[in-house]
């Protein structure tokens, strides 16, 4: 966004603040950034209505799931991982169950606490869509990119993702919401 004429404009008692605008360069990579990462959902998460009739988040929860001790997390690990809000993976986990594709168990050590349970039929749609994932996950992106963009990328977004996890008390994160 280019600095708006008011900008530098300030209003009664205000002190002057010029924002740090985006350069001409910045704009070009956070629009390009923000166009792929759009299509790219929207791109799974078609492949994945149409495969196994379920939206990509529902599928990276199972993955989740599958990759666990026991194919067990409590649910706050599982939002944690998910990146989720509390709310949004409990509505999932309702659908999931409702598939009979998970289960919810009570946690013996806290009464309030619960697991989600990947059932062997969730592991088997798991298993018959996860082809089809990634192939559509390796066409979209890995075979666009050489080997050191890869890693380019790999590196960014694990700077990105760590710079919006912040660690101290009152962190404002999806899964403590």
């Amino acid at each position: 966004m280019k600095a708006p004429a008011s900008a530098s404009t300030p209003g009664p008692g205000q002190e002057p603040h010029e924002p740090r605008w985006l350069t001409d360069e910045e704009q070009r990579v956070w629009r390009s950034f923000m166009e792929g990462v759009t299509l790219l959902d929207d791109h799974l998460d078609r492949q994945l209505q149409r495969d196994a009739g379920m939206p990509h988040v529902y599928y990276g929860l199972l993955v989740k799931l599958a990759d666990a001790p026991l194919k067990r997390l409590r649910m706050t690990e599982l939002a944690m991982l998910a990146k989720i809000t509390r709310s949004r993976l409990s509505h999932a986990i309702a659908r999931l169950e409702k598939n009979g594709w998970v289960r919810r168990e009570d946690c013996p050590d806290d009464k309030r606490g619960q697991f989600a349970v990947l059932t062997e039929e969730g592991f088997e749609v798991l298993r018959q869509t996860a082809p089809g994932h990634v192939e559509a996950v390796r066409q979209a992106v890995f075979d666009r990119l050489s080997p050191e963009q890869q890693k380019s990328l790999g590196e960014i977004m694990r700077i990105v993702a760590e710079g919006l996890q912040p660690t101290e008390a009152g962190a404002d994160l999806p899964w403590l919401r």
